[in-house]
């Protein structure tokens, strides 16, 4: 099959690789139709995340129609036309039955906290991930769900990880009616957690980035304010001024460990490694926010120490929640959204590259080139189905 092909930091490739095959009888092996490239895999791109081996395929955003189960799988069929969850969960373990499938127990055997995610190293149990023709389902009984009848395969796509993580991060800042509500990070998910804060009641919302086009972008997907943070001073200063001089009522951090905007975090985080990641934004989210705030962290850091305002936290009174989206959870509630007309996701959708071009796909999303905001990668298969339809049609 073909696939991304990791080869070293900035070094990927489209590659044959031998058909991912049934390994245990809860598996399925799905022919992927739409994969995305997420923020989170530029981490992996950029060689900052342990333990992330040369062969590894990316991709935890992913689509596909189901080519063959296990013989333990009875909630799926062949045919199927199935999105799944960025998660690899058992369903059954401790946290599982309390909808943490972000934290399960029994997929990732590398670590206490993170359960298994499709194509993101070793450090999250080395599964590949769906860049690629075909992808390996383990415990495929619990973790997809066949997309409806009426959802889009573009929005579907998106269900799988990024408009969960967004809705999850506004969920987590428990968002009041009337709640003024900051964003640092214009990304994807960053977009999808400004617009789910309308969903829940936010009386204001504004988003922080210093790109200008995903600044331009957000402001009309969201209706939302925004702040370029290269214009401003003193970002906490700045939002204190916004908010007659009391701060946000909720900030969400969907930035992460490659924050910009603070020198001393940049180099100490990703130019020498010397804590997880710069925490330029979640310094900006805890210095932002009101006395008795809501702070609410989805932007992915590594495993290690960082120098976070621990102090400020505790002294202000804050309430901070984070973790790796629970996607499934999410999904009847989001469809429901986008069957209501409420959000459409796939907008956010900028290109669509063949998945032969894997490699300029990476360079132009890294490098936030050609008003880039969402990259789908669609593989010669997904391609040629279509080209068929198409002919039989006319």
């Amino acid at each position: 099959m073909l696939a991304m092909n990791y080869r070293g930091p900035y070094r990927v490739r489209a590659d044959h690789k031998p058909d991912p095959v049934i390994e245990h009888p809860g598996d399925a092996i799905v022919r992927v139709t739409r994969s995305c490239i997420c923020g989170s895999d530029l981490h992996l791109y950029h060689g900052l995340v342990p333990d992330t081996r040369v062969g590894t395929t990316f991709g935890h955003e992913f689509v596909g129609i189901v080519e063959e189960v296990g013989s333990g799988v009875t909630k799926l069929k062949v045919g199927d036309h199935v999105l799944v969850p960025f998660n690899v969960f058992c369903g059954s373990c401790f946290f599982c039955q309390r909808e943490l499938y972000g934290n399960c127990h029994n997929t990732n055997p590398q670590a206490s906290a993170v359960g298994g995610i499709y194509g993101y190293s070793h450090t999250a149990g080395g599964y590949d991930g769906g860049q690629a023709e075909f992808v390996r389902v383990p415990m495929a009984d619990v973790g997809p769900t066949v997309i409806p009848a009426d959802l889009h395969e573009d929005d579907a796509v998106l269900l799988t990880d990024a408009l969960p993580t967004g809705y999850q991060a506004a969920e987590m800042g428990d968002i009041a009616e009337g709640d003024t509500v900051v964003v640092f990070g214009a990304g994807p998910v960053g977009i999808f957690a400004a617009k789910s804060a309308w969903l829940m009641g936010a009386g204001r919302v504004i988003v922080v980035d210093h790109v200008e086009y995903r600044l331009d972008f957000v402001r009309r997907y969201a209706q939302c304010e925004v702040i370029n943070f290269r214009e401003v001073d003193d970002m906490a200063l700045h939002i204190k001024k916004m908010t007659d001089w009391l701060g946000a009522d909720v900030c969400i951090d969907a930035v992460g460990c490659e924050a910009a905007g603070n020198a001393m975090q940049t180099i100490a985080g990703p130019y020498t490694m010397l804590q997880a990641g710069s925490a330029t934004a979640l310094h900006w989210c805890i210095n932002s926010v009101r006395k008795g705030g809501n702070v609410s962290i989805v932007g992915v850091y590594g495993p290690t120490f960082n120098a976070v305002p621990i102090g400020n936290a505790l002294n202000k009174g804050l309430t901070l929640r984070m973790n790796q989206a629970s996607v499934k959870r999410h999904l009847p509630r989001l469809i429901e959204h986008i069957q209501a007309g409420r959000i459409d996701p796939k907008q956010i959708i900028t290109h669509r590259v063949p998945l032969e071009e894997v490699a300029d796909a990476y360079h132009i999303f890294s490098s936030k080139l050609d008003n880039c905001i969402k990259t789908v990668l669609i593989p010669p298969s997904a391609r040629q189905t279509r080209a068929v339809a198409a002919t039989a049609l006319n």
